[in-house]
């Protein structure tokens, strides 16, 4: 029987206290309409009592519209000096106006004792003060028991007192949490099949949630556990982002709610958003993308080993758990010194190019792959270079342009002052010569705007490629500074995004083999388009 669950997210907020993970408020805006238009049920938008940021968002949201996400601010109990009509804490989360709110509470007594400095009844009367004055302002009130699992294990009577507070001060849902990420799995069931019995002798009438974090890599596990034990509710983040090594990560809880464990959300009906809402949120943090991550990944369904491409290709269950285009992602061929011939059909049939099994070319590329890759080159992340190295093997690459000479100058004239940097280039196109030369910041970004300088007169679409990234890495140590390079570049232009390789002992030559495959694909797309 398929069985509802409540996704809770808390990406703006436990998110947010990950190092280096920075959001402005209209970053924040606009990924709490990406969680709604993907069906999140609730969105933890921060703590407006913590900083003017917080306070700035909370207002803002209040002229947005959410379509079925309901919006919860969190907070913490009174203080226990304050009564609650006077503390500040809960008055920022009733002018917060949101529909839910979320306050946490000490569920652990050396929390209680050494964090609060008070005793143990002085922490029952607060959680229950503070809910119950906060119950008429909100529509959906829940209650996060702080270190709860750690609690139970010290002193199982206190923690499971804490709940019955929070109950009894009219809270709808328990969220239990592993605030240090310790707990593993089997630790977990039996914790809360004890609540839940808990819960049951006092008349059954809340719901229980978790919160898992990361610290012993069991978050997402000890989520799914708590789930199928009849856990209503889950919270995490989108990526697991969070403090220290993150939270429960819904990119991959969601999916595994949705295709293994036939539980239902909103999130489950718009299951092919998760991949795009998982890079949206990397995005607006200016983080890279965690490649290897399961199910949103670029490598989660990218297959390498010939034995294992070879399989995929005639039914994918070989090697993968689900179909990539259910989450929004897609499957991926590596081109390797680990790849055979199943490897390079599967590319040149995504390429457009018609190459047979047995033909002696198929050959003659996968051993010039294996000696290029054996030089330091690299394809998997370079697959325009790829490309092309394959259409010259087949002879129907068109030379576009030829080098004549290049020199890169830098010159310092002050140490106060930074270096100057100019590119002369000499190309030959079409049996014309063309002279030119560029400043730039940096020899490789002159010699680009020198190259560029030189082909546009002839080919004007290349004004439109835009240099999005650029990675230099040492392939050996042996020759400290003078040690072999791979440049890899990402280019783009109005239609798509490529990337392109270079090696070279000379970081200006391995930088120039990467610009001129990435100006060499731009121009043949460009006539494959117009052929079209």
């Amino acid at each position: 029987m398929t069985r509802h669950v409540q996704i809770y997210d808390t990406t703006l907020r436990d998110g947010t206290q990950a190092e280096n993970f920075n959001l402005s408020v209209n970053d924040k805006i606009r990924i709490s309409h990406q969680l709604d238009s993907f069906g999140i049920d609730f969105i933890e938008g921060g703590w407006p009592g913590s900083n003017p940021q917080a306070v700035e968002f909370f207002r803002a949201m209040q002229g947005e519209t959410l379509k079925h996400a309901r919006l919860s601010a969190f907070g913490s109990t009174r203080l226990f000096v304050n009564p609650v009509e006077k503390d500040v804490n809960l008055q920022a989360l009733i002018e917060a106006r949101t529909p839910v709110i979320t306050i946490f509470g000490k569920s652990w007594d050396i929390h209680v004792f050494d964090a609060l400095r008070i005793e143990l009844e002085d922490n029952l009367l607060i959680i229950e003060e503070s809910l119950h004055y906060l119950r008429p302002h909100a529509e959906s009130l829940f209650y996060d028991a702080e270190h709860f699992f750690d609690g139970f294990k010290k002193n199982p009577e206190y923690a499971l007192a804490t709940l019955g507070k929070a109950i009894d001060g009219g809270a709808d849902c328990l969220i239990l949490c592993d605030t240090n990420g310790g707990m593993l799995p089997q630790e977990v069931q039996p914790i809360i099949e004890r609540v839940q019995l808990f819960i049951q002798e006092r008349g059954g009438s809340v719901d229980l949630g978790i919160h898992a974090h990361n610290d012993s890599e069991t978050a997402v596990a000890n989520s799914l556990l708590a789930l199928s034990l009849g856990v209503r509710q889950v919270q995490g983040t989108m990526n697991g982002y969070g403090e220290r090594c993150g939270n429960a990560n819904l990119t991959s809880i969601i999916p595994a709610l949705a295709l293994k464990m036939d539980c239902d959300s909103e999130t489950v009906r718009n299951i092919g958003r998760l991949a795009e809402t998982s890079r949206l949120v990397d995005e607006l943090a200016n983080l890279p993308a965690n490649k290897y991550q399961p199910y949103v990944g670029r490598s989660a369904f990218a297959h390498k080993g010939g034995i294992h491409v070879s399989a995929v290709k005639r039914n994918p269950l070989t090697y993968e758990h689900i179909d990539p285009e259910k989450v929004g992602n897609i499957r991926r061929i590596l081109i390797s010194d680990q790849s055979g011939k199943s490897n390079i059909l599967h590319k040149a049939k995504k390429f457009g190019i018609n190459l047979e099994g047995d033909s002696p070319i198929v050959a003659a590329i996968v051993k010039e792959l294996k000696e290029l890759e054996n030089q330091g080159f690299q394809y998997e992340g370079a697959e325009a270079s790829f490309e092309l190295l394959m259409r010259r093997a087949l002879g129907t690459q068109r030379n576009y342009f030829q080098l004549r000479a290049f020199r890169a100058i830098n010159s310092k004239r002050a140490s106060d002052q930074p270096p100057e940097t100019e590119a002369t280039i000499r190309l030959e196109v079409g049996g014309e010569e063309v002279h030119t030369a560029a400043m730039g910041n940096g020899p490789v970004n002159a010699l680009d705007n020198a190259m560029r300088k030189a082909l546009i007169h002839f080919y004007p679409g290349l004004e439109e490629v835009e240099l999005i990234d650029y990675k230099v890495r040492v392939l050996s140590g042996e020759h400290g500074t003078g040690a072999k390079v791979r440049v890899l570049i990402e280019s783009r232009d109005q239609h798509e995004q490529w990337g392109t390789v270079g090696v070279s002992l000379n970081i200006i030559e391995a930088s120039w083999q990467a610009l001129v495959d990435s100006m060499n694909y731009k121009l043949m797309r460009d006539e494959q388009r117009q052929a079209k």
